[in-house]
């Protein structure tokens, strides 16, 4: 079966508050890669004249320009964050370049979020792909590989089925 695999590369900052390490209960930041692997919903033979999948644009068009526009240089910040208010209260304009989360904006919790997110930008293009797996590279020495459902693993703290992972639109939070 064939996979169209793209790659992109993002900056990003985050804290992680619940866990044991104080080291990243600071903010600080990552330049990460994040690898999506794509598969054909229903495989079908080459047709013997484009022989694609879907041609790569389409395919990639729109994740690319999200990851772009808008994960790229955001700040990741748990729900429950008090920088959230401080942000909104202080500086409104730049609290639309949060992306907001259920929880410590983990890697392994990012992973599942735009997994998710990719598969409503594919399904509201047709649905002819879908993402069979994500990886999104923390560090040259940590990488989180995600293959599933992310829905089935997202932690489910408020009955929200149409959060911002859920919308194919451009948004990053439901603040």
């Amino acid at each position: 079966m064939f996979e169209l695999v793209f790659t992109r590369r993002f900056s990003m900052a985050h804290r992680l508050l619940a866990g044991e390490s104080e080291r990243c209960a600071l903010p600080h930041g990552h330049n990460e890669y994040i690898r999506a692997h794509l598969r054909a919903t229903n495989p079908t033979v080459l047709d013997g004249r484009t022989n694609m999948v879907m041609p790569f644009q389409r395919a990639k068009g729109v994740w690319h320009g999200f990851i772009d526009n808008h994960v790229d240089h955001a700040l990741q910040l748990a729900e429950d964050d008090p920088l959230l208010a401080w942000f909104a209260l202080n500086e409104p304009q730049r609290a639309r370049r949060i992306l907001v989360t259920p929880g410590d904006p983990t890697t392994e919790l990012l992973a599942c979020l735009l997994m998710a997110k990719l598969n409503t930008f594919l399904a509201a293009d047709g649905g002819a792909l879908t993402c069979a797996s994500i990886e999104i590279e923390e560090t040259p020495t940590n990488t989180v590989r995600y293959s599933g459902d992310p829905l089935a693993v997202l932690p489910r703290p408020r009955p929200a089925p149409r959060c911002w992972w859920r919308r194919a639109d451009m948004t990053i939070s439901d603040t």
